[in-house]
Parts: structure tokens; sequence; C-alpha cells
């Protein structure tokens, strides 16, 4: 059967050989677009749990974690290796003592290959980033970045909090560490057409990145997005409309880059739109057969462009 895309899977049996879980973990920390750094509200999508509604709870020891985790993966996964992953909130966002001894306690088992750390590319200081590499170096690292567009009026109105040019840099920098890293995109942004969706794309292309995680804009309760969509309502995606949008991105998307998530998945207890999302499997497979019957794959529309490193 053909692979249309270069899927997460593919990856990880090819990067490590065998099929790898993730353990969501919760470090504890904040955000600087919260506490006050820079705001105290929050990119306006973002949930009150930090986008890491599936990790661990916060007050129980990093080794308690892992160990939870293991458990709850084991009804799905027999396999004996794992990625440590610090979801919530922005995991680099603190002085590189406490950094230091929480990836240490992450990557202490034998059967930890990984470390991924979810953050944003404005928490990448010299001494972070010297940190990183170091631990690169004994296991591999995968940041994860909130791009969500390259469009600095969208990222405004999201309430990003920082340019583009900042995560411009900071992907060059981890580039020339040997450090991975992967932008999240959020597809169906108000005001965002779909030749500037594909500008984003463009932008993801010309850099020296890894992979991607696509997702539609859902709204959860108690966010500024919520209450957005209530006082003046602006549409959302349809399933046949969001398949179609995001085959249009795979197709354009450099063929190397890894896609990492297709679909999001807003814990169905906050979710207010679009319910249909709820439902993954089906969508999942709607997607794959939206891709086959138009003979799409990963690249089919790609502009083979110079990566700019510097």
């Amino acid at each position: 059967m053909m692979e249309r895309f270069y899927s997460y899977n593919r990856f990880l049996k090819e990067y490590f050989g065998e099929k790898i879980y993730k353990i969501c973990l919760d470090g504890g920390f904040t955000c600087p677009n919260r506490d006050g750094t820079l705001s105290t509200g929050g990119c306006i999508f973002c949930s009150e749990g930090g986008s890491g509604e599936y990790s661990e709870n916060a007050a129980l020891s990093i080794p308690e974690q892992l160990s939870i985790g293991k458990k709850q993966t084991a009804a799905k996964y027999q396999g004996q290796k794992y990625i440590a992953y610090f979801q919530a909130f922005t995991n680099t966002y603190g002085p590189v003592k406490r950094l230091r001894s929480l990836y240490e306690q992450a990557i202490a088992p034998e059967e930890i290959v990984g470390l991924a750390i979810g953050t944003r590319p404005d928490c990448l200081s010299p001494d972070i980033l010297d940190l990183l590499e170091e631990f690169n170096q004994r296991k591999p690292v995968f940041l994860e970045m909130g791009l969500q567009t390259c469009h600095d009026k969208s990222a405004r109105f999201l309430n990003r909090g920082y340019e583009t040019g900042v995560f411009t840099d900071a992907v060059r920098a981890c580039a020339q560490r040997g450090i991975r890293t992967t932008a999240h995109l959020i597809l169906g942004l108000p005001g965002e057409s779909r030749e500037m969706l594909l500008e984003t794309i463009d932008y993801i292309n010309s850099l020296p990145i890894g992979g991607v995680k696509l997702s539609m804009l859902y709204i959860l309760k108690n966010t500024k997005l919520a209450k957005i969509y209530e006082t003046n309502p602006f549409p959302v995606f349809t399933l046949e409309s969001y398949v179609d949008c995001l085959i249009d991105c795979i197709e354009h998307l450099r063929p190397d880059i890894v896609i990492e998530r297709i679909t999001g998945d807003g814990p169905g207890n906050l979710l207010i739109a679009p319910q249909w999302s709820l439902h993954k499997r089906y969508v999942l497979n709607t997607i794959n057969k939206e891709l086959k019957r138009r003979d799409s794959f990963q690249g089919k529309h790609w502009n083979p462009r110079p990566i700019l490193m510097e």
C-alpha cells in the first residue's frame, strides 16, 4: 500500500528501528505569555492546561509520571522503548539548573530513548541551547514549537507574542547544533485565505526543519477564542473543507518533512467546535480515502528551493 505522506510512525521506525511510544510529562512549567512577562492571557486558543491535557499530574515526580505512563500504555503498546515528552506549557522556560534536573530525570531510565520538548522559540537563550545540545549528544532531543502561522498579523490576533523572525532564528540555531525541530501549524485561522496558508507551508519548506504537526482550528471552553466565537461567530471547517485544505498543504510540503499529526484532538469535555473532530478514526479514514481518490502525495506540488540555513 502506497504511503502518501511521511508519517511519524515511519520516521520513528526508521530512526529507532522499531515502534516507539511517547509518555507525556508535566514539568510544572508556565509560559511567558501567561505569567505577565509578555502577557497574562496566553495564546487565545490555548486551554487552561496549556495544551497538556494528556500529560500526567505535575504534582507527581518525573519518575512517578513515567511509571504511570508506561502502565497506561501497556494495553496497546508491547514495546520496551519510549520518548519522554514534556508537553504542557513552555518546557524550556526556567533556570538552566531546573531544566537540567527535570531532563536528567526524564532520560535516566534505559528504556527512555529520546526527549521531546514543547516550547516557544523566544525561550531558547544561548545557555538553554547549550543545554539541549549537551542532552542531544546523549539521547536524541526533539524540539516542538508553536508557529501556527507565518503571518504576523494573524499571530497578533492569536496573541502569539513573538514575530515570525524569532521562529526563523530559533530553527536555524537548533539546526546548527544538530537539534531536530517540529513546527505546530493551525489551519483555518480567521482572516487567513488558502493562499496565506500555503505561504506558511512555503515558509516551512525554506527552513531546516524536521517535522510539522497540522491541525484544524478548534475552539475550547474557557479560552479567549471561545469568547470571540460566542460574541462574533466565525466559520470553522466542515470535515470536507478541512480534508480538502489539509491535502493542499500536504501536496505543497517538502517531501522530507515528517508529518507528525494531521488532525486535532481537543478534549471532548472542553470542545465547542468543530464537533466532528472528536471522531478521530473516521477523520483519519476520510483523509486517507481522499488522498487516494485525488492520487495525492506529499510534495506533489512542492516547488524545490534552497533551504536557508542562515
